[in-house]
């Protein structure tokens, strides 16, 4: 009975413990190949992330113009009664480059240049088991996501050669996603001594003219003081994961104030359209033949000290067209505070 109450049982809290998270939470997620030697492909990837305090309602935040409510009380999944609601604004650019980045011509067997800044609004629906989210990102593609000056700005600091290749980038196009998801956790065990683990599932789509798919994936934890929330994924729309439920998270609690687990996470995606493959919707643009199933695959270890999450992740994704020549790897680090 001892080791069942010490092993099997959920962590004990008092009821006088579990208070309401009242934190805003701010993430910021760097991801770069140059954690493994490589310079092409997704090479580069920021997005910074505010995820609001519980809400009882969409309506109870003054964050949001008036006239968008009605919008918001239509969509599906995130308007079950019940359930706390938080809202997220973030801004993000993500960068994508041929394997070859010193030849000034085109380069007809390899990705084009692009880049995709963009800036979303995501709405929560959460308890305690499953967390739906839905995203609306609006950005733009081509020369005006200013990616070919960032990344040129990042060579010249590290001292590195400068991209030849940016004038066969997509043309501007401007960039209107939605994107689903749900978070399931299927599994948990935790101890009185803080040690434990977890699975946590997901399932969504996206639609728009940047990007079309369905995805699945699977998230597993283990460790001592395993933050209550729902894992840490790579940047992936509507993937924020970061903020505490509950005062039993290390962030917002008044006793356990350190933690540090180990992670790994799988997503694939079946894809109907990726713009950064496909080329530009309405102009002819450099394109090449994609892979219509990508998988993303990471390990990594997360540290939890008083309001401060900080994880790193080494991930590999699959191919994404058909004469890329291998699989791709990056780094992915995630900053978070709750305040």
């Amino acid at each position: 009975m001892l080791l069942t109450a010490l092993f099997c049982a959920p962590a004990a809290a008092t009821e006088a413990d579990l208070r309401r998270a009242d934190s805003w939470t701010f993430s910021f997620y760097f991801e770069n190949d140059m954690f493994a030697g490589t310079d092409r492909n997704y090479t580069n990837g920021t997005k910074l992330t505010w995820i609001s305090p519980d809400l009882t309602s969409y309506a109870s935040s003054d964050r949001l113009p008036k006239w968008f409510l009605p919008y918001v009380k239509r969509l599906p999944f995130i308007n079950e009664p019940g359930l706390k609601r938080n809202l997220a604004f973030a801004i993000g650019q993500n960068m994508y480059t041929p394997r070859d980045i010193s030849r000034r011509e085109l380069t007809v067997d390899d990705r084009p240049y692009s880049g995709w800044t963009y800036g979303a609004v995501a709405f929560h629906s959460k308890n305690s088991r499953r967390l739906d989210s839905m995203e609306l990102q609006l950005g733009m593609v081509g020369p005006l996501s200013f990616a070919e000056q960032t990344q040129d700005l990042v060579h010249k600091l590290r001292g590195l050669q400068r991209p030849q290749g940016w004038d066969h980038q997509l043309d501007n196009e401007p960039g209107l996603e939605m994107i689903y998801e749900r978070k399931l956790r299927l599994w948990q065990i935790a101890s009185l001594s803080g040690l434990g683990a977890d699975a946590i599932g997901h399932l969504g789509a996206a639609l728009g003219n940047v990007a079309i798919y369905a995805n699945s994936g699977l998230c597993l934890r283990l460790g001592w003081n395993i933050p209550v929330d729902f894992g840490t994924s790579l940047i992936r729309p509507a993937g924020d994961t970061n903020a505490p439920l509950d005062s039993r998270d290390t962030r917002l609690s008044s006793s356990a104030r350190f933690g540090v687990h180990l992670f790994s996470t799988l997503d694939g995606r079946a894809v109907a359209r990726d713009i950064f493959v496909d080329g530009n919707s309405f102009a002819d643009s450099h394109r090449v033949a994609k892979e219509h199933f990508v998988a993303d695959a990471a390990a990594g270890i997360s540290l939890l000290l008083y309001n401060f999450k900080l994880s790193y992740a080494q991930a590999l994704r699959t191919r994404e067209f058909e004469c890329q020549d291998k699989y791709h790897s990056f780094g992915s680090i995630t900053m978070s505070f709750s305040y």
